[in-house]
């Protein structure tokens, strides 16, 4: 089996079984496959698409193509307006910020040029083997699944973001080519007004697609429909909860489970068995606990992997997992993992938004594209955390998020705001739809380690979520893990709540505070809760911060242009737009780490869409390639190294000769104490020798802070300068940690106040 455990591609081979099959959907073989088995046929690849009105009017010819997974904008040749259509809470929000005229008709829903309703696709298969059951398993699909075989209507599934299951056993021609016909809306207004098909205020481009794998799962009786492992520290074991369905006649098996390494397929447990009785069409749920002596614990430092194997003698299953406990502490606000404070560095990501940029083409189901994106690069910006936000991801992603070691915060796509913001939506879903999907998305994902936070919402106020959604469906999670809810206050007693301290949005014309925030203000701010979630004496977790988005080519976004008309003027160039939005976003990022009031700080945006109209982007100089933009490196870097260093000093002048006490703060993230040396230092802005330099011994306790102060003796000679923290820990091969400030030494007369 090492051959099986390399890539994530070649993962989805053990999703079948240590014994289990796998095939494309053009595989056939007449020979006998042996029993207990089961075969996973992969539907992934070309398939026929084509447009349409009316939701039971099946194409007669089909004349594009597209690949799948993917998005139907994509196909070939393409259909024109795909993707466009504005929501309504989209309208609304533009009307507020005058963008558009307050007549303008939002409809129920919104509103497109779209002529079409659907999109259809097509693919035939044949079967390897005759099994008992064959089940359909699509990922997941946007706006709305129906499902034909062979001319007979399977069933639909309406949520956008988990997996729809449908039951093709009755329709298979186990002989012959099977041919499948899977509709999907075109845009969301394709949906019931009562079901959640994302919401986003300032998205304007909704891309249909079915945007993960889609297979058919062959399998006999009774079949393992679910298997959910939990991770117990204190006993070194996993309990194994396993959903069984007996589509046949009334029996009794034997139910036998194993824990393996992932990586070798060595034991790690011994086998353990039950004995179940099923009645003909019986559903039932049974535990069994696994001893793992000496278990590896999984952390984005090691991320350690295992697999418990199940069979029930007709039917197979490999379920991955990773032996951790994640929960937040609400006396210290502190974040624990596997039973230690951890502080979670990183950034949110908006695949959704990403997937209506140009660029975007198929790279999101590259693997190679997305394991550096997700493991390359955070190693390298000394991330351990993720938010995926507003749209969730196809499940490689989170495959790949448990190789490489990150910590996700998952939200469900709800972005709302509350009832009195522009474009609030809450009145119109079913609470019992949103519990459905929400039981279906923590279904889907309670097997990754990565995921560590379940989040309910985006900057919402939603009664429904908090009162009847979470606690429905917060006990299904054998793991318990915490779970965070927009701006509506913590559902549970150590639940988190989210802060999105925006400093620089008081530039926003929208805003127009007494007096607007300058970066000086930082130095007499503790950094604590700024923003607008509700007051919570709860963990807290930045997730987005700053207002200083550029499109890739520099130019400034929809909200961003005033932060830089402040400070740069309204003639400045891209290259000093990418500097300051680097040099600014790394003081910041320092600042809301140093005074620990945060369990993590995340920034917006890793990934966004660089298109005409969006108010917010990513860093991306070549998005394709995966290169950051320089300055964004060059900065962030620093910002977020382990060993953080923040300068609480931001006035742009020094007065020449004069003496000024500095004061530099340090956070050690590492569970070991940090020894070294810190030095400040004050250089010319055109390089040069250092024109002053203050050293002290670094000494800060694991998971500790220091706070040191400095007294400056600033130079006679005026010019620009660069003033330098430089913490230097000879102990770690990404050390010294640079934190840098802009300053200008005038002669006292031309001195700005303090």
């Amino acid at each position: 089996m090492d051959e099986f455990k390399t890539t994530r591609r070649e993962f989805t081979k053990l999703l079948v079984g240590s014994a289990g099959l796998q095939f494309s959907a053009s595989a056939f073989s007449t020979e006998p496959q042996p029993a207990g088995r089961r075969i996973l046929v992969s539907l992934d690849g070309e398939w026929n698409i084509e447009e349409g009105v009316e939701p039971e009017a099946i194409p007669s010819s089909f004349g594009h193509t597209v690949r799948v997974p993917g998005l139907a904008h994509s196909a070939t040749p393409s259909f024109p307006d795909v993707d466009r259509y504005e929501t309504r809470e989209y309208i609304r929000t533009m009307i507020t910020r005058g963008i558009f005229k307050p007549s303008e008709d939002t409809g129920v829903l919104g509103r497109t040029p779209q002529k079409r309703n659907y999109f259809w696709y097509r693919k035939s298969f044949h079967a390897p083997a005759k099994k008992q059951v064959a089940i359909l398993k699509i990922n997941k699909a946007q706006f709305g699944t129906a499902v034909w075989l062979n001319g007979k209507k399977i069933g639909e599934h309406l949520g956008c973001f988990t997996c729809g299951h449908f039951n093709l056993t009755q329709a298979m021609n186990w002989e012959g080519e099977n041919q499948l016909l899977v509709r999907i809306g075109a845009h969301p207004g394709a949906l019931p007004e009562w079901v959640p098909a994302g919401t986003d205020l300032e998205k304007y481009l909704w891309t249909p697609g079915i945007y993960d794998d889609i297979s058919v799962v062959l399998s006999d009786n009774p079949v393992i429909e679910s298997v959910q492992a939990a991770a117990r520290l204190k006993t070194s074991s996993v309990l194994v909860q396993t959903e069984l369905h007996n589509y046949g006649p009334d029996t009794t098996v034997e139910v036998v489970q194993q824990v393996k390494t992932w990586k070798g397929s060595k034991a790690a447990s011994e086998p353990a068995s039950l004995r179940v009785q099923l009645a003909k069409d019986e559903k039932k749920t049974v535990t069994q606990t696994l001893h793992i002596p000496g278990a590896e614990l999984w952390s984005p430092e090691n991320p350690f992997l295992y697999v418990v194997e199940t069979s029930t003698g007709g039917d197979s299953d490999s379920t991955r997992f990773g032996m951790r406990e994640f929960r937040f502490d609400t006396v210290t606000r502190r974040a624990f993992l596997n039973g230690k404070p951890y502080f979670m560095r990183g950034a949110t990501l908006t695949l959704h938004r990403f997937f209506a940029d140009p660029l975007s083409k198929y790279h999101p189901w590259e693997e190679a594209w997305v394991r550096k994106f997700l493991g390359e690069i955070p190693k390298q910006m000394h991330w351990n955390s993720f938010r995926i936000c507003i749209g969730p991801a196809p499940q490689m992603w989170l495959d790949i998020a448990d190789e490489v070691g990150l910590l996700l915060q998952y939200e469900y796509f709800i972005w709302t705001g509350g009832p009195d913001e522009a474009g609030w939506r809450g009145e119109l879903w079913k609470p019992e739809e949103l519990v459905r999907e929400f039981r279906e998305f923590l279904h889907d994902n309670w097997n990754h380690p990565s995921v560590a936070i379940w989040n309910a919402s985006n900057e919402t106020r939603l009664d429904v979520l908090r009162e009847k959604v979470i606690p429905a469906v917060r006990g299904l999670d054998l793991s318990n893990r915490p779970w965070s809810n927009g701006y509506s206050v913590p559902q549970g007693p150590e639940d988190p709540y989210d802060d999105h301290p925006y400093l620089l949005i008081d530039y926003w014309p929208m805003v127009h505070p007494a007096r607007p925030f300058e970066m000086s203000d930082l130095e007499t701010m503790d950094g604590r809760k700024q923003g607008d979630t509700a007051p919570s004496g709860h963990a807290g977790i930045i997730n987005e911060y700053d207002w200083l988005w550029l499109n890739r080519d520099g130019t400034p976004t929809l909200v961003s242009k005033f932060v830089y008309d402040h400070y740069l003027g309204p003639n400045s160039t891209p290259e000093q737009r990418f500097e300051l939005c680097g040099y600014l976003l790394a003081g910041i990022t320092e600042f809301w780490r140093a005074y620990r009031h945060y369990a993590a700080v995340m920034y917006l945006a890793y990934l966004d869409a660089s298109i005409p109209g969006s108010s917010t982007c990513d860093n991306f100089q070549d998005v394709e390639e995966l290169v950051l933009e320089p300055h964004f490196e060059h900065y962030m870097k620093e910002a977020f190294k382990p060993l953080g260093v923040y300068i609480n000093f931001f006035h742009p002048q020094l007065e020449a000769g004069s003496k000024r006490r500095i004061r530099v703060m340090a956070v050690n993230d590492e569970y070991e104490a940090a020894k070294g040396n810190l030095v400040l230092a004050l250089t010319p802005a055109a390089e040069g020798a250092e024109v002053a330099r203050l050293e002290t011994p670094l000494q800060i306790p694991a998971l500790g802070q220091m706070t040191y102060d400095f007294v400056l003796e600033v130079p006679a000679n005026a010019g620009d300068c660069l003033l330098s923290a430089t913490a230097d820990w000879p102990a770690k091969k990404w050390s010294p940690t640079v934190s840098r400030r802009k300053v200008a030494i005038v002669p006292k007369k031309e001195a700005a106040t303090p």
